[in-house]
């Protein structure tokens, strides 16, 4: 253990020798506070006070609070509940049933360092609880909040298990990758690194891995989701795209045990419509070639087969969580164990995950020392199908199925996978050619596996020193190792490619196999000290301060080894150490930074009218040059409650009504972690020329800037609550990967670029309790958002990105970067269809490119209904998005009438185009297509049995279905995706290319509780 975290355990144990004694108080109030829904006891239940004093309810529900004599009403707030003020009168029992929230204006939500009702935010803060989540096969928090927050847009860049989404607060910000919010985990900020290895299957690069595979779902209780700057000021430089904090569940007494239980069968929601055996020879025959059989000189090879029955299947998918909890009358506990097995619709993918949860808390001395502990254990293991972003035109496994002759078999006369390359074998039975992959083979003679292991602890410790001050210390520690390992049959059918290891090419695996090991290590260490006061006086004003360090050190190493030549001849072997020839070198990378901030802030509230909050962060980085390691990043933020005013009628139309003012600065450091200083390295094949990359001390953080107003409304009674939004984002001092001219003595450098990227628009969010009666009730959600996103202040520059992939295709590209723009905006030849000859007209030229439309979406909206009925339940929730456009890349490479003269499948509309054989796939407009959709995206119908006298306290069934339908104009199979087609490590979005399919599930579940 470093000496700074011994020093940190140190310091709690000698606090614990110094806490005195709790002042007398003028009079005691004690009760219970309780559902009012089901009478279950609610445990930490902020019980609040004039004068600055207050306590949580314990395990039991219970509480006891000594109070000034001139108090006279308790204040009652808990997250997920509507909060409460409670006239005393002269009582000294109070007991409390809180009612579940309806609205986001009374509750108590999660931010940074804290708790805070929403009804005293000045920032812009979405919370969402295991009610509001996305119901059915889950494998990743992101997938809880899709398209349920006003301005979070995620994108999945695939339907496979466990794939790595984008997730976008307000905009996209940043021309490189990595745009993704900062994840903080009770308390703990994570690295959004993975630890699955880059190393694809040898034909392309592999999907990236979502980070937070290793949380199970079942195990969270809140997601608070900070939008602006204001709000997320206080995590200073890894706030710029905003912070998703996530909230597991903790114990209470009488809590007992809860079991769920979930099976779920998925298939592809489409397919490509591509043409079967007798309209692909009759189309073959229409371009003019031999639609004969093989010894005709034709191209049937006298089977019939569905390529795409070969690769998907019917997906059975498994989820078992059990959890206990309990707690006495200083402490808790909650302990969950979690199982899930995902298989995925593509054959031979798939998610396991187990988990392990414990949350413990422990008070000592009259509740004035707590300690608290979060401890998460998480194993993951992908397997993976042969499917890449950038495979060229042979495609790798859905581009070979969707391309394939249907007429060739899956074997040959001789048991052996079928190859259409001539001759198709050697004189030892290996395939030659690299003309054609057979999709079966790829799938049955490549094998493609990971296992990671994660562990993320938080051990903290609170000390109230005085009435009102508390010290709290935090140590977090998040390891995670993973190891995957890659193997290819001797014989697969298909690849002759060489694999690419930095700028060697090294044997393929026809004739010999291939093995790869990758291992990945990442550690992430944080120390915090936070001091925290609270002050409340008798007229309703209160005072709330923060201060704080953080120092956070992270730490990446990785080491990846090949093998080649089998030891077993025409046999899969998954031994490494089962290859003859090995790389004599180890290819790897370690690397580290270091995080070092001081932070503060204060909430004021004026007579529960006027509250202003102020914030103020100073990051160091060890990634950024020596002229600018620290960087400071101040918010500020006010709310006028004006219902709250002598002006406004009492008992009129709004029951609360605030406006809400903000102003913040936040930063991005997600560049390499040596990315500013001079590296010298060392080639790894003896060279003796070593690579030289020049430092930038004057590299310094990209700057978010935010300003924008708000106003929160509460009518008819509470039953309407809503909120609208104006915010105006600005992205300054943009970090590039830049290359250098050559000759140069380095190749690249990190520099601030000159410009801002732009996002405003508006947010509305719409709650409403339409009918409430004791035996039904029906709640209505509704969110839509409008953003407007441009490049400014950027002239005399353009940056090119959206790489384009398929057969003549090489170096072709997309998307354009440039002043005037939006991010990404697609920069193509116009196309306007077919001339008289079937070729393609290019009014400007097919070598002149102009600015199209842009990926990104103007408009994004939610709809949810929740509907009860004595012991039944419906909810459905859909999703939209207009004003965006998807390059169809997968048709680009594939669909074009000429690809009949080779032999190769196209759908049925390409076929029954007048499209001249002889017509080129060029990128033009052809291929770019309005990604407009609406979407079923989830529904559930519930059933709670009434029981007496039964061993289950509670016990319920549910019937969910996910991705039900989509109405859009897009002829891929899906709009909402994002293949990673990223350039000189600048970003891309909205291409899609040969992506894996998203499943259409339904998913039968039990939940009990004993």
């Amino acid at each position: 253990m470093q000496f700074k975290h011994l020093l940190t355990l140190c310091f709690f144990a000698l606090t614990c020798f110094f806490v005195q004694p709790a002042l007398a108080q003028n009079k005691v109030i004690t009760g219970k506070v309780t559902d009012k829904k089901d009478g279950s006891t609610l445990i930490g239940v902020s019980v609040g006070a004039a004068g600055g004093v207050g306590t949580l309810t314990g395990v039991d529900g219970t509480y006891k609070l000594s109070v000034p004599a001139s108090v006279t009403s308790l204040n009652f707030s808990y997250i997920g509940y509507q909060s409460q003020t409670v006239a005393l009168n002269g009582q000294t029992n109070v007991n409390v049933s809180l009612q579940s929230a309806s609205t986001n204006l009374n509750e108590v939500v999660v931010i940074g360092y804290g708790t805070q009702r929403i009804k005293d935010a000045t920032g812009s803060v979405a919370s969402l609880s295991p009610k509001d989540f996305n119901k059915g096969v889950i494998a990743t928090p992101d997938q809880l909040l899709q398209g349920r927050i006003a301005g979070v847009q995620v994108t999945p860049s695939s339907g496979e298990p466990g794939a790595a989404a984008t997730i976008n607060i307000r905009g996209a910000g940043s021309i490189r990758s990595n745009d993704n919010p900062l994840y903080v985990v009770d308390g703990i900020p994570l690295d959004n690194g993975g630890t699955s290895g880059g190393y694809g299957v040898g034909a392309g690069s592999s999907s990236a891995r979502n980070p937070l595979a290793f949380i199970n779902p079942a195990d969270i209780e809140n997601i608070s989701v900070l939008k602006d700057a204001s709000s997320a000021a206080i995590y200073g430089a890894r706030g710029a795209n905003g912070v998703i904090l996530i909230t597991t569940r903790k114990g209470r007494k009488g809590q007992g045990v809860q079991f769920s239980a979930n099976t779920s069968i998925a298939n592809t929601a489409k397919r490509y419509d591509v043409l079967g055996r007798e309209d692909f020879l009759k189309a073959v025959a229409s371009v003019g070639s031999n639609a004969g059989t093989v010894a005709e000189g034709g191209i049937d090879y006298g089977g019939n087969t569905d390529w795409q029955d070969q690769i998907f299947r019917t997906a059975i998918s498994q989820n078992y969580n059990l959890g206990f909890g309990g707690a006495s009358n200083t402490g808790s506990y909650r302990a969950s164990v979690g199982y899930d097995d995902q298989q995925g619709i593509v054959k031979n993918s798939a998610l396991k995950r187990l988990n392990g949860r414990i949350n413990a808390s422990q008070s000592f001395f009259k509740e004035r020392l707590k300690f608290d502990l979060q401890s998460t254990f998480s194993n993951v293991k992908d397997q993976f199908a042969p499917i890449t972003n950038n495979a060229g035109f042979n495609g790798s496994l859905i581009g070979a199925a969707i391309q394939l002759n249907p007429t060739a078999p899956v074997f040959d006369s001789q048991g052996r996978y079928f190859s259409i390359a001539n001759p198709a074998y050697d004189a030892n039975g290996f395939p030659i050619g690299n003309g054609f992959r057979n999709p079966v083979s790829l799938l049955n003679q490549i094998d493609d596996r990971d296992n990671i292991n994660r562990y993320l602890n938080n051990l903290s410790m609170t000390v109230k020193l005085v009435e009102g001050l508390s010290y709290k210390g935090n140590f977090g520690a998040d390891i995670s190792r993973g190891l995957r390992k890659t193997f290819y049959d001797p014989k697969v059918v298909g690849f002759t490619d060489a694999i690419n290891i930095r700028d060697q090419n090294f044997p393929s695996p026809t004739g010999n196999g291939t093995a790869i090991y990758q291992y990945n290590q990442l550690t992430n260490y944080t120390t915090e000290h936070t001091l925290n006061y609270d002050k409340k006086w008798s007229d309703n004003s209160s005072l709330t301060v923060l201060a704080g360090y953080s120092y956070q050190t992270f730490k990446n190493f990785s080491r990846n080894e090949f093998g080649f030549k089998s030891s077993q001849p025409g046999v899969l072997v998954k031994d490494y150490n089962d290859f003859q020839q090995h790389l004599a070198y180890p290819v790897g990378d370690s690397s580290s930074y270091k995080l070092q901030s001081y932070f503060a802030r204060v909430n004021y509230s004026y007579k529960d009218r006027y509250i202003i909050t102020g914030t103020l962060r100073r990051d160091g980085s060890s990634r950024f040059g020596s002229n600018n390691k620290y960087g400071n990043f101040p918010a500020i933020a006010a709310k006028w409650r004006i219902s709250n005013e002598s002006f406004m009628p009492k008992g009129g139309f709004f029951d609360d009504l605030s406006l809400r003012l903000n102003y913040g600065k936040t930063g991005n450091q997600e560049i390499p972690s040596y990315g500013s200083l001079p590296v010298k390295q060392i080639n790894y094949n003896g060279n003796s020329n070593p690579q030289i990359y020049l430092a930038n001390p004057d590299l310094k953080w990209q700057a978010n800037t935010t300003y924008g107003a708000g106003i929160d409304f509460s009518i008819l009674k509470g039953r309407l609550t809503g909120t609208v939004d104006y915010f105006n984002k600005s992205i300054s001092d943009l970090l590039f990967y830049q290359y250098n001219a050559q000759p140069a003595l380095s190749p690249y450098i990190y520099v601030n670029l000159p410009g801002n990227v732009i996002n405003k628009g508006f947010e509305f969010a719409l709650n409403y309790a339409a009918i409430q009666t004791p035996t039904f009730t029906w709640d209505v959600s509704y969110n839509m958002s409008f953003i407007k996103n441009t490049v400014e202040n950027f002239k005399g520059r353009n940056i090119i990105t959206g790489n384009i992939d398929g057969q003549g295709l090489s170096g072709a590209y997309a998307q354009l970067i440039a002043n005037g723009l939006p991010l990404f905006t697609f920069n193509v030849p116009n196309y306007s269809g077919l001339d008289a000859n079937g070729f393609g007209i290019y009014p400007q030229g097919i070598d002149v490119s102009s600015v199209q439309g842009s990926p990104n979406p103007k408009f994004t909206a939610s709809l949810t209904n929740n509907f009860s009925y004595k012991n039944w339940s419906l909810s459905f929730f859909l999703n939209a998005a207009t004003g965006f456009q998807v390059y169809n890349n997968t048709a680009n490479a594939f669909f074009y009438k000429g690809n009949l003269v080779s032999g190769r499948n196209v759908t049925k509309e390409v076929a029954q185009t007048a499209e001249n054989a002889l017509n080129s796939g060029e990128v033009s407009t052809r291929f770019l297509e309005k990604g407009d959709f609406l979407r079923l995206s989830n529904a559930t119908i519930g059933y709670t049995f009434p029981l007496k006298e039964s061993v289950f306290k509670t016990f319920r069934l549910s019937l969910t279905g996910q991705n039900l339908f989509l109405i859009t104009s897009y002829s891929g199979l899906d709009p909402e995706i994002n293949t990673d087609k990223q350039r000189d490590n600048v970003a891309s979005k909205g291409i899609d290319y040969t992506s894996y399919p998203k499943a259409r599930i339904f998913t039968l579940g039990v939940n009990a509780s004993f």
